[in-house]
Parts: structure tokens; C-alpha cells; sequence
């Protein structure tokens, strides 16, 4: 059976602080290279964004689109041709709820993925009327998503509403600065229709399932990215041919016939995954930030609580729990983090960009590289000590340096002080 990558929680250009290269091109480009077959468009709220999507993409499948020929064949010419195959794309956008509820201010970020492009303009004709989303990619509205989920579902009842990276402390569902302590409690009774929801890059799915209350969702895990290199840091795994109401049909079933689960960072290289207060230099674990009052031992103050802290303060669940029903996940460490360590040197680097893109066209996609190729064909070409590190990533043979307060964590496969 056919199996496909899937990001659906990506950026354009038009939000803060993302790369001029988060273009329709820069992501068709990108998929290819990292192996995704099914790439979110991001942002479709902005006005000037939804105008590119509407003159460079064409339907591709139910609820799906491609770039049109010739704008694709401008960004095929870039990739090698052991990566190139067909990109889709979902139209996608994010909102950022900042508003009042119970007496407490609450920042939600909700992930929106839409059928057509005919309705996601209904949805921005709405939105236009309710607040500014001119100003960001991902507009700021006054928007409870209870509110935000009834308008969507008026509009079109195939909307889909994901609570976007749900332990991030500030800006999500269950956040500890200023959420919720469960779906119901965000949702009411709109909550049968959240059928999944976002782990973000601080948390996985065995995380989440101390948490009994999450039992009915399927967890997602996408990039978030900023940046195109970026995609597929976290992804889904999907089988048979890309469809976006199979896709969600899956989701909402958790059927493991059409949903293979996630692609996952280890979630202590996410930068909130710890407590701590950076300033101090102070990282902690939950139960060592409690001993403290959750204060920094150094100064006093207030500690940033991380996602381990918050999934800790409600699960009703040990670590290690499994649940019925739930699906598969797999890590990943970047391939220019592996090559970074491997040569000593930053993954941005030119001796690591050279390196990478001579592996893919070797070798094929990234992401077929870190999951899929034997390392021994890896050390019969020549790289042995990568064969070495992808076999010691596959078996979790790795060393963690949890994030904290905003810092993002290290994982290596070698040890620091140790011969690579």
C-alpha cells in the first residue's frame, strides 16, 4: 500500500519572523527534498497570500492542489532527480486567539485546514469582519475558537479545527500560562467536533498519552516551520492516495488503515520542553522545580514551566502508559544536525549544505535516508560514521539536553566527549 508524508501546519513569507523563501515554490522544492507528498499552504487568512494561492495553484485530487506546470517546473529544476515526485497541498491557516473568558485573559492558537479554496474565502470574509488580518500571516483576533470553530463549521461543514502545539505555555489549549485543563473545557459543546489535536515540537505523542482525557483525538505532529528547510521536522504518516476527506475521515476514526501515526523531533530538543529561567541559566525537571516552590533557586523569580511540567500536573496516567487505539510514532534527527555532529561543525554551514545535498542525490529524500535506507548501503558508499548514526537514531541510542525557557535542547548521537 501507497504511504505518504504529510505537514499541515506550515508558514508563508507574510507571518513575522519566517524566511522570504516560505513561498509556494520554496515548499514544493522542499517537499521533494525531504520526501512530504502532502504540504499545508499556511496563512490562507492573509488577503495577499490567498491571491498567490488562488494564481499558482490548481485542484489536484479531492481537496487537494498542485503548483501550476510552469511555476513547478521552475522549482523542479532545483532538485535532484532521486527526489523529485509529486506535491500536493491543503489549504491551511492559523489563528491566535487573545481574548477573555472566566475572568482570565486566554491565548489559543488554532490550526484551520479547509477543502477548497472557495470556502476558505467564505471563512476570510467572515474573519475580515471580526477583526484585522492584514496585518500577519497568522492574524490576532479577539476570536474565542469555540466562536471561531461554530463559524467555521456554519461556513463549511468539512472545516477542520486542530488546537495547534497544545502545551506551548503561552498561546495554547492547555498551555500553563493561559489555557485550558482539557478540551471540554475550551470547546463546551462544540467538543465532539475537535477530533485531533497538535503535540508541538516540546511534547510526543507517549507524552500525551498520560493524559486520558486526549484518548478520543488522534495526535498530529507537523513543522510549524519558519523556514522551508524546516518542514517535516515533525510530520504525519498517511496510507493510500493523498485525499483530504480520507485524510480526516482517518484522523477522526483514528483508523490505522489510512493514519501510520507521526514523525517526531525527541521532544527535549523543543525549547519549552523543561522548567527553567534562562537568565540564571537554571534547567529543571518538574519534579525539581516543585521542591523550589517553582521559583529560580538562583534569584527567586518566577520559573518558566515547561510541557513536561504541565502534562505532569494533569495526568492521571504513569509514564509509559499506552493507550487502546494508539498510533505509531517514529523519531527523526534532522539530517544537517546528524551531519553537523558528524563533521564537527554548525548545520548551516557550507561544509554541511554540501554534504546534504550530495546525499540526496545519492541516496533520495531525507526523510527515506533517516527512516528507511539500511545503513549499510550508507557505509558501502563511503559514509560510515552517518550509517553508524542513523542505526544508533533508529534504536534511540541517543543523548538528550533538554530545552528551557525559549532555549532550544541538543540531541546527539555521539557522545560531547567521545570520538564521533
Amino acid at each position: 500500500m501507497q504511504t505518504y508524508l504529510a505537514d499541515l501546519h506550515v508558514h508563508s513569507h507574510l507571518s513575522r519572523a519566517t524566511s522570504g523563501a516560505c513561498t509556494l515554490e520554496g515548499m514544493h522544492r522542499w517537499a521533494q527534498l525531504k520526501g512530504v507528498a502532502v504540504v499545508a499552504t499556511g496563512d490562507f487568512t492573509h488577503p495577499a497570500w490567498f491571491a498567490e494561492l488562488e494564481t499558482q495553484l490548481e485542484p489536484a485530487g479531492p481537496g487537494l492542489y498542485r503548483l501550476r506546470p510552469g511555476i513547478a517546473d521552475s522549482a523542479n529544476r532545483e532538485v535532484p532527480p532521486a527526489c523529485r515526485a509529486e506535491v500536493r497541498f491543503i489549504i491551511s491557516g492559523e489563528i491566535s486567539s487573545i481574548y477573555k473568558r472566566d475572568g482570565r485573559v486566554r491565548k489559543v492558537h488554532s490550526l484551520i485546514l479547509m477543502p477548497d479554496l472557495a470556502a476558505a474565502a467564505q471563512v476570510n470574509a467572515r474573519l475580515d469582519r471580526l477583526g484585522n488580518i492584514r496585518s500577519d500571516g497568522r492574524p490576532i483576533l479577539g476570536l474565542d475558537p469555540r466562536d471561531l470553530l461554530d463559524l467555521l463549521l456554519g461556513v463549511c461543514p468539512q472545516a477542520c479545527l486542530i488546537p495547534a502545539h497544545i502545551w506551548t505555555p503561552w498561546f495554547s489549549m492547555l498551555g500553563s500560562k493561559s489555557g485550558f485543563d482539557s478540551i471540554v473545557e475550551c470547546f463546551g459543546e462544540l467538543s465532539p467536533h475537535i477530533f485531533a489535536v497538535e503535540t508541538g515540537l516540546s511534547s510526543d505523542p507517549p507524552m500525551n498519552w498520560r493524559i486520558s482525557g486526549l484518548d478520543g483525538v488522534a495526535l498530529v505532529s507537523n513543522s510549524d516551520l519558519h523556514s522551508p528547510s524546516n518542514l517535516a521536522r515533525n510530520a504525519n504518516l498517511f496510507f493510500g492516495e493523498p485525499d483530504y476527506p480520507r485524510m480526516l475521515d482517518g484522523l477522526r476514526r483514528k483508523d490505522p488503515a489510512v493514519c501510520g501515526g507521526t514523525i517526531d523531533l525527541f521532544p527535549e530538543e523543543g525549547k519549552y520542553h523543561l522548567d527553567g529561567h534562562r537568565k540564571c541559566g537554571v534547567v529543571l525537571t518538574p519534579e525539581e522545580s516543585m521542591a523550589c516552590g517553582d521559583r529560580c533557586p538562583v534569584c527567586g523569580g518566577e520559573l518558566v514551566l515547561g510541557v513536561l511540567h504541565r502534562i505532569v500536573e494533569l495526568a492521571d496516567r504513569p509514564a509509559g502508559a499506552r493507550p487502546p487505539q494508539a498510533l505509531p510514532n517514529r523519531y527523526i534527527i534532522p539530517l544537517d544536525e546528524l551531519l553537523g555532529e558528524i563533521h564537527g561543525t554548525a548545520p548551516a554551514s557550507k561544509r554541511v549544505t554540501a554534504a546534504y545535498h550530495r546525499l540526496l542525490g545519492e541516496f533520495g529524500p531525507e526523510m527515506q535516508i533517516l527512516l528507511d535506507l539500511p545503513p549499510e548501503r550508507l557505509a558501502e558508499k563511503g559514509h560510515v560514521r552517518l550509517a553508524e548514526a542513523v542505526r544508533r537514531l533508529r534504536a534511540g541510542q541517543v543523548v538528550r539536553q533538554g530545552g528551557y525557557d525559549g532555549e532550544y535542547g541538543v540531541i546527539r548521537v555521539f557522545p560531547a566527549d567521545g570520538p564521533a
